[in-house]
């Protein structure tokens, strides 16, 4: 009898693991990587619109396609609807942190707003330049602010389509004479009417004579001149090596003439981070497991350039999961809210390999 009430607890353990296992494999899967968004059930929703190359190969947001792949936006049917602009507005207040971008797009918004205006009254409108350059540490959202700038720019009317590319050096560059450009030119092609989101653009101008990186630039900025209306490029990289960039190019300074820097997250910020993947996936959190985050991140190597700053946040959740998985398998029995409750304990055991 006792072999059997122990083969049949044994099934029951193998049972609640595979629910646990399961459970946090759909948690993170629909969270992706965007950290400052809003819950699902809270954030404004999106026309329905195919996969979009967003992040680099094996990071895609929210279902993105990898780097180098583009969604087919060929057909009108493809093309999502222009969004509302107090909706992406409202997304964009709903971001931690990122206060100057916050302001720099709202001026740039209603920049925009004026220019049309003009034009539609019969008054002379300059030209305007809306390439940027995103400038800041890893994990500070300028991803995500690209994307939402591709988004903004569609509902404006001054992109067809609102897409965002997401490319590198890799994505740009080829090993042979005459290949980058026509690299280039495939990777400018998907991004037509939307936004080109070069990575570390810095690493284009090696200043090596056999690197292939400044035929890419130079045709990005023919592409930038022939495509003034159907194209936005968004540079972006660490802060001093993207100044050193811009300005090792009379090209590059001319058409690059606007410059969001982002800061990163205060101590505080991350915690909120922390907080909000939590709710994105059902996950409940008390005072004291809020404490023992705001513990863990002031023992980590919370440096912006090692710890990845919202990165870092996303890494340490994936970790607290985990040993909450561990913690609930140990159980003879989980309920409902036993898998949705984070724990001190969890934190704890979570930062011990990396503290």
């Amino acid at each position: 009898m006792r072999r059997r009430d122990d083969k049949s607890k044994d099934e029951l353990i193998a049972q609640q693991l595979e629910v646990i296992r399961t459970m946090t494999e759909n948690s993170l899967s629909r969270m992706g990587s965007d950290f400052w968004g809003t819950p699902p059930e809270t954030k404004p929703e999106r026309p329905a619109g195919p996969p979009k190359a967003s992040e680099p190969a094996g990071k895609a947001e929210n279902g993105g396609a990898p780097a180098g792949q583009t969604a087919d936006r060929s057909s009108p049917e493809a093309v999502p609807p222009p969004e509302k602009m107090e909706d992406l507005q409202a997304e964009l207040d709903s971001y931690i942190g990122l206060s100057a971008v916050k302001r720099e797009v709202k001026n740039l918004i209603n920049l925009v707003k004026v220019h049309q205006l003009r034009r539609e009254n019969g008054l002379p409108a300059a030209d305007l330049s809306l390439h940027m350059v995103f400038s800041g540490n890893p994990g500070t959202g300028k991803t995500t602010v690209a994307r939402l700038m591709a988004r903004i720019y569609h509902s404006l009317g001054i992109l067809s389509k609102g897409q965002l590319i997401e490319v590198d050096r890799s994505g740009l560059v080829a090993g042979y004479v005459g290949q980058t450009a026509i690299k280039t030119r495939k990777a400018v092609d998907s991004a037509l009417g939307g936004v080109l989101f070069i990575d570390e653009a810095y690493a284009l101008n090696s200043r090596s004579d056999n690197d292939f990186g400044q035929e890419a630039i130079n045709t990005i900025l023919k592409a930038m001149e022939d495509h003034r209306d159907e194209l936005v490029v968004i540079a972006a990289g660490y802060d001093g090596l993207m100044d050193d960039f811009i300005h090792s190019n009379p090209g590059l300074e001319s058409r690059f003439n606007r410059f969001l820097h982002f800061e990163d997250y205060t101590p505080e910020e991350l915690v909120q981070i922390f907080e909000m993947q939590c709710k994105k996936g059902c996950y409940t959190m008390e005072a004291d497991t809020r404490q023992a985050v705001q513990a863990y991140l002031r023992a980590a190597d919370t440096d912006p350039a090692a710890f990845g700053n919202a990165r870092g946040v996303r890494n340490l959740f994936e970790k607290v999961l985990a040993a909450q998985a561990n913690r609930l398998a140990a159980m003879d029995s989980v309920s409902r809210e036993d898998l949705m409750k984070l724990t001190p304990s969890d934190v704890q055991a979570a930062g011990h390999d990396t503290i």
